[in-house]
């Protein structure tokens, strides 16, 4: 498949190299901005191999050669440098279209979608099976996560739940009680996934009233509810903030409590309220209800597609007192934060309420970024 060829083709920088998009074509040299940022004109030698990689090709061997004019601002390339070049020179050009890289991260974002997400309970290396509790309140199960010799197996890095920097690892570094999200094909209940690709964290979920606010030095400090004990969460310009509308929080808060998909929703069918399908609601399915991770309706909605439809805010619009859940590096007392939603006093009053950080906290992992750092 293209996303499992990417990383392994288009993604590690290495020296001697730059992996990119061409922002720009002028005679017979290109100008490439690097995954770091940085913007390179490269010179094509004469010489020089361009080949072009298709959708769902894995041997590059087989990918046909193409001309330098074939290439489009926009395409992602790896550029091999000629090493005996006094100025940036290519020797090989590896490009992929840029509709062909949409296409890649539509296909990932979707297996993502329908993998699994939640807790690690069990790993067992020998087997390479690992058991992951998903879900929350009524849809709360066992998954077993199969992996193999040929499964990919990603760490997150410690403050980060970006795709890109997550790293390759062993089974053995993963733990109960670490965050993972899996793709790959589903027996038919459910229970069981073979994992074409499994990347997994640890981080701390946090869940309180905020005690204080620091604007000036992006923190804030909350009572975790569950240790009962202040807790100093630092805030970078990477976090993602989001709140939950309060009806949302209601319908969500009321399907924890076993009350059925349609709690708290006059519809009486599912459905979101009225207008919320033309908020832009990723897991709005026909005739605009709400679908779950397997497609069905109601209201046992992946927490991640949940987070999407919420709009994003700021330090400076929290308040002191009101309820927060954070996913934040590990540490007792002082942490960093990762992501936070807030307007969720409604859920924090339903028994499962922390099960869905451990949903929606990882959804970004992979989604559209797992197309190997495609931007």
């Amino acid at each position: 498949m293209v996303c499992a060829l990417l990383p392994q083709v288009l993604h590690a920088q290495a020296a001697g190299r730059i992996v990119g998009s061409v922002t720009a074509i002028s005679g017979s040299s290109i100008t490439v901005k690097s995954d770091a940022g940085a913007e390179t004109q490269i010179a094509i030698a004469s010489d020089a191999t361009l080949k072009r990689l298709e959708p769902g090709q894995k041997d590059l061997s087989a990918a046909p050669a193409i001309q330098l004019s074939d290439l489009a601002v926009g395409d992602r390339v790896l550029v091999r440098l000629d090493p005996a070049a006094p100025t940036p020179t290519a020797s090989m050009v590896i490009a992929m279209k840029k509709a062909d890289v949409a296409q890649a991260h539509q296909k990932d974002a979707e297996a993502w979608q329908h993998g699994v997400a939640g807790l690690v309970k069990k790993v067992d290396p020998s087997s390479g099976d690992i058991t992951v509790g998903t879900g929350a309140g009524p849809t709360a199960k066992s998954v077993n996560i199969k992996t193999t010799s040929s499964t990919r197996l990603l760490r997150y890095a410690p403050e980060s739940v970006n795709f890109a920097d997550a790293k390759a690892a062993p089974i053995a570094d993963i733990q109960p009680g670490d965050q993972i999200r899996a793709r790959g094909t589903k027996n038919a209940d459910g229970t069981e996934i073979a994992a074409d690709e499994v990347v997994s964290g640890t981080f701390r979920n946090i869940a309180g009233t905020i005690s204080s606010i620091d604007p000036a030095g992006s923190a804030l400090t909350v009572k975790d509810l569950g240790t009962k004990k202040q807790v100093t969460i630092h805030f970078g310009a990477d976090v993602q903030m989001r709140r939950i509308p309060e009806h949302m929080a209601q319908m969500l808060a009321a399907h924890l409590k076993g009350m059925g998909p349609a709690a708290g929703n006059p519809n009486g069918n599912g459905a979101p309220p009225a207008g919320a399908a033309s908020q832009g609601a990723p897991n709005a399915g026909p005739g605009g209800r709400w679908t779950g991770q397997g497609g069905g309706a109601g209201m046992g909605a992946d927490p991640q597609r949940m987070l999407a439809m919420a709009p994003s805010i700021k330090l400076t619009d929290l308040a002191k007192g009101q309820a927060v859940m954070v996913v934040a590096t590990s540490g007792a007392n002082d942490v960093k934060a990762v992501t936070l939603l807030a307007g969720v006093e409604p859920l924090l009053e339903a028994p499962a309420a922390s099960d869905l950080l451990s949903n929606w906290s990882m959804g970004g992992g992979g989604g559209a970024e797992a197309a190997a750092g495609t931007p």
